[in-house]
């Protein structure tokens, strides 16, 4: 459990589905659930390229200057480089999320 993730607000829980041991390409899997009205401060990707997958619930993910909707099944590509923040909008549910970190 994480709390003001990135200098953002609410608890976020975070399982990484990989472990230790990376697979192939991916060096992450992480399951992610953000806490209702919680948000994931704004941040680098400094070392992998990264995908977030939407599971469930209604949020926004900030790429760069872009806002793009974050919902179940929608795909956020982040580049090497690129910056992200996360915000849950539903002051009831969690944003529910996956985030696969690749190799560069």
């Amino acid at each position: 459990m994480h709390e003001n993730l990135f200098g953002g607000q609410g608890e976020v829980r975070v399982e990484d589905l990989l472990g230790d041991a990376a697979l192939g390409a991916f060096t992450a899997v992480l399951r992610c659930e953000l806490a209702p009205g919680g948000n994931v401060g704004r941040h680098v990707q400094e070392h992998f390229p990264e995908l977030v997958i939407g599971i469930s619930g209604e949020g926004i993910a900030r790429v760069d200057d872009a806002a793009l909707p974050l919902v179940a099944g929608s795909v956020v590509q982040l580049p090497l480089g690129s910056t992200l923040a996360i915000d849950n909008h539903s002051d009831v549910e969690p944003l529910r999320y996956m985030i696969v970190k690749t190799q560069p």
